[in-house]
């Protein structure tokens, strides 16, 4: 008995004895600088180019095109002759009414004359004026009546298709040639009400096409409608952005940012903030573990969000791998980990 119970005692209490303590858990994470810079706050909208001034070029009377000036996509200046019409019948009238005024200013001037030697009335003499005047108003007429059977440029831009031949009989209805004045393009888009007490006019805004990737078009915002519109719950605004090269043609689809807000404070990425309960809160890193710091936000940009308290510049933050950490696990770092937020603006 004395044996057995010895061996029950030895077997059993080797089985008690305690197991070697294991070494606590190490988390990888991605670290980030918290660095002062300028935070941009923007509205991001899509809209469609427009030319300044764009019209449909028309005649004015009808006729048969006799020339035509200008090619597709030709810069004209305004004033430029670009098509004229068949103008005989306009100028013989032209003739014929600069003729009838040159004898009426003769008569009118011959009974001046004979009215200071009282050998005509006073009546006759005003009835001689009222020709010289009907004669001068019928050339007028008659010199529109020419100009019109001109078609010239209303303002600079450029010649869209030739729509017309030589030979063509045309109307006031029919289109001969576009005109885009493209030295300035305007873009129409809309903004949702939330941000209408922060869009004035004079804002900055920056556009982007997908023609151009690499390219960013600057221009300000000009018009803002006084109207929010009810099914969209939106209102239009309207820039202007300088277009010198007419690099932009009227109708090309544009990406529009305009900015509302700028803002100094610390930086720090987006994806290191942790939202719990209505608070927000980040890990820091000091001596190779975690630490929970509550911090105050402001604005958020491409990105970035800005901490208005609870970190100073320099300190690190936790940008990726937060989601395994609790306050003072033990973390690790790498090359990869060590990035930083970046000074500046964003």
């Amino acid at each position: 008995m004395a044996g057995g119970a010895y061996y029950y005692l030895e077997y059993w209490g080797g089985g008690m004895q305690a197991a070697a303590p294991s070494k606590p858990r190490v988390q990888s994470v991605q670290l980030a600088k918290a660095e002062p810079g300028t935070i941009r706050v923007e509205v991001e909208a899509v809209g469609t180019a427009q030319a300044r001034q764009a019209v449909d070029l028309v005649a004015l009377v009808s006729g048969r095109i006799i020339e035509i000036r200008f090619k597709p996509g030709q810069q004209v200046r305004k004033g430029e002759v670009l098509v004229r019409l068949d103008d005989a019948a306009e100028r013989a009238a032209l003739d014929e009414a600069a003729a009838a005024l040159k004898e009426a200013e003769f008569a009118y001037n011959r009974a001046r004359k004979l009215k200071k030697n009282n050998t005509i009335s006073q009546a006759t003499v005003e009835k001689q004026e009222a020709a010289v005047n009907s004669g001068k108003a019928r050339l007028d007429l008659m010199e529109k009546r020419l100009a019109d059977r001109t078609i010239r440029a209303p303002f600079d831009g450029v010649t869209g298709l030739q729509r017309v031949d030589v030979g063509a009989r045309i109307d006031s209805e029919t289109v001969i040639t576009t005109l885009d004045d493209l030295s300035q393009i305007e873009i129409n888009f809309s903004i949702p009400e939330i941000h209408f007490s922060k869009i004035r006019i004079g804002k900055p805004v920056e556009v982007r096409t997908a023609v151009f990737k690499n390219r960013v078009f600057k221009g300000k915002v000009t018009d803002i409608d006084t109207r929010i519109q009810e099914a969209s719950r939106a209102f239009k605004v309207r820039a202007v952005l300088p277009n010198p090269d007419g690099l932009i043609p009227s109708g090309m689809f544009m990406h529009v940012s305009v900015l509302i807000a700028e803002q100094r404070a610390i930086l720090i990425p987006e994806e290191a903030v942790i939202a719990e309960g209505g608070s927000q809160y980040v890990f820091t890193v000091a001596e190779g573990k975690a630490h929970r710091r509550g911090v105050k936000l402001g604005q958020r940009g491409k990105g970035k969000v800005a901490v208005l308290n609870g970190l100073k510049a320099g300190e690190e933050v936790v940008r990726l791998g937060h989601h395994r950490l609790r306050d003072g696990t033990l973390v690790k770092t790498g090359e990869a980990g060590a990035q930083k937020s970046g000074a500046g603006a964003v």
